[in-house]
């Protein structure tokens, strides 16, 4: 069977705006003037089922703003979509704008009413929707400011972000594309990942004066906005929307960067195993081993439904609908934005996959990750409404990572046990990317707003001097700090998306312990499928302890990292036996 390898983007209506501003403006206009729904819970549940219907059919951008995002993806170099897009983000602000005051007046409302809107039976659905704006109300500005604030977002943040990532999707080297490039820094052969490196490293000092100004910026608009908003640290905004207690995170930190020992003693045998003295900077992804080949876009496609076929038949089969119905764009090009990334808008609009493929074992993977984000999402849209739609970051990794580990149990499956070695070293390597990297990323945000509160401006000097002081905690001696690598920053999307990879440590965590639990007992994967059902309509710790799990408990993590660490020791063990090291 052939599966499609370019989007189909021909369902997604074009010029639907003018209906998408009826829509809103014909509720705007019923509930603007009114305050009974902000007192009586019969007259709320109506005003919420109809604004719930207003996000699931329409939003504020509809199908054209959708269609426009996804093709930018594909060539961030076409000035018309970019233009068109510009056009509509105007109109979807000012809609978005008008609408402000729905969710503003429920979240101002009083204490007591709060009480009796949470307690309410016939709003039981909406329940957490509502804590979560109570929450968040001390943060909330006045109407006209909050206004303000959804006006200067794109010019302010989300520009600045997108002038550098276009300005990298242009680069090319010898007619390889910056998402080719980036690739080729995994390539076995030394010679061909060096003079990779050697291009990455110059395309990254051709930019790091732009990326210094841009990141700055953003750096600077997220401190107003904090200030405006009256939070604390600044990583309070995204911990407190995504329902996660700042505690929870303090500890997981602090739980991981205690087991840097894993990640410094992983490269140790990395390095021994590649028979080099220190790995370079750009080695560190670079696959052990010879064995594992033929991964091209057709048989990751058939690999990946088999594996999840055997996990769950439901899987399986959306993951073989994704890929018949053209909703993955495989290859590189350029102007394509590098890496991959699962994207979804509306309930009621397609979820498409974005992959930069080229036929390694790594994209298979990769490509699994991503299936596993569009599985999730498919089951919240299955089991929940409109405003219980998508998921808190501390649940969203745990999907994606939890297939991707289905995928390579299929590996192991296929393969004869000679190169379980190098099956093992590509497990670990991706682990300690989730978990060690990440954790030492988000130290790295946190060092970064730090230094910029305390000085207001930073050079590129020194931001690259905190980023490799971080780097330099989890990866320990074997790695070198090769020249070059003190801009790898700028290509890092993820610290432009403030405090978003604290997911990754986490879903690791939770997914090694989900897996565990299943392996224990099959059956645990109905608790596995209820907790990627909730969506948003329970908070995360609530979730968690659904099925079992406290991820306040410090125990729990180290768990996990001692699952590592059991996988790091057979890594060594075999390593020994087979008489590589």
């Amino acid at each position: 069977m052939s599966y499609k390898a370019k989007w189909a983007l021909e369902g997604l209506e074009i010029s639907d705006m003018d209906k998408v501003e009826k829509e809103n403006y014909k509720f705007i206009e019923k509930w603007k003037s009114r305050d009974d729904y902000l007192k009586d819970p019969e007259i709320l549940l109506r005003a919420l089922r109809e604004y719930e219907k207003l996000t699931e059919m329409y939003g504020v951008g509809g199908n054209e703003m959708y269609k426009l995002g996804l093709e930018s993806s594909l060539d961030q170099t076409d000035t018309k979509i970019k233009a068109r897009y510009s056009q509509l983000h105007e109109r979807a602000i000012r809609i978005s704008n008008d609408l402000e005051f729905f969710t503003l007046k429920i979240s101002k409302i009083s204490s007591n009413t709060q009480e009796k809107f949470l307690k309410a039976s016939q709003l039981q659905q909406y329940r957490y929707f509502l804590s979560r704006l109570f929450a968040l109300a001390k943060y909330l500005l006045s109407e006209p400011e909050e206004k303000i604030m959804n006006l200067k977002s794109k010019t302010s943040h989300s520009n600045w972000v997108e002038m550098t990532q276009t300005k990298l999707s242009k680069e090319e080297r010898n007619g390889k594309s910056f998402p080719e490039i980036m690739n080729l820094l995994n390539d076995r052969d030394k010679k061909t990942r060096d003079l990779a490196a050697k291009w990455f490293n110059e395309i990254m000092e051709n930019h790091v004066d732009t990326a210094e100004h841009e990141i700055n910026s953003i750096l600077e608009n997220e401190r107003i906005d904090r200030g405006l908003r009256g939070y604390g640290r600044p990583d309070h905004p995204r911990l407190i929307s995504d329902g996660m207690e700042p505690e929870v995170v303090d500890t997981l930190l602090e739980t991981v960067s205690e087991r840097y020992d894993i990640s410094i003693k992983y490269y140790e045998l990395k390095s021994l195993l590649m028979e080099l003295k220190k790995l370079q900077y750009h080695e560190r992804n670079v696959p052990y081993g010879e064995g594992l080949k033929g991964f091209d876009f057709e048989n990751s496609a058939r690999t990946i439904v088999k594996a999840f076929n055997k996990k769950d038949p439901y899987f399986g089969e959306l993951a073989k609908r994704c890929l018949r119905e053209g909703r993955v764009d495989a290859f590189p090009k350029k102007g394509k934005i590098s890496g991959a990334a699962c994207i979804s808008n509306l309930k009621t609009q397609p979820i498409f996959i974005l992959l930069n493929h080229t036929d390694k074992v790594g994209d298979l993977t990769t490509l699994a990750h991503e299936m596993g984000h569009m599985i999730h999402a498919e089951l919240i849209r299955e089991n929940q409404s409109g405003l219980n739609d998508g998921s808190s970051l501390a649940v969203s990794e745990v999907a994606s990572t939890l297939m991707e580990s289905f995928v390579i149990d299929e590996l192991v499956e296929q393969n004869p046990q000679e190169i379980e070695l190098e099956i093992l070293m590509r497990r670990l390597n991706d682990s300690v990317s989730s978990i060690q990297r990440q954790a030492a990323c988000y130290k790295f945000e946190q060092e970064l707003h730090r230094s910029f509160e305390n000085k207001g401006y930073l050079s590129n000097k020194e931001i690259g001097k905190i980023f490799g002081k971080h780097m330099n905690q989890y990866m320990g001696e074997f790695v070198e700090r090769s020249e070059g690598s003190q801009n790898w920053w700028v290509y890092w999307s993820h610290i432009r998306n403030f405090f978003y990879v604290y997911s990754y440590v986490s879903g690791n965590l939770i997914a090694a312990a989900l897996k565990k639990k299943y392996e224990q007992d099959h059956s645990f994967m109905n608790n596995i499928k209820h907790l990627l059902s909730i969506g948003n309509s329970k908070a995360p710790m609530e979730a968690f302890n659904d099925i079992g799990i406290d991820i306040r408990n410090r125990g729990f993590w180290e768990e996990g990292l001692n699952e590592q660490e059991k996988m790091l020791e057979r890594a060594w063990t075999l390593s020994k036996n087979l008489g590589k090291i």
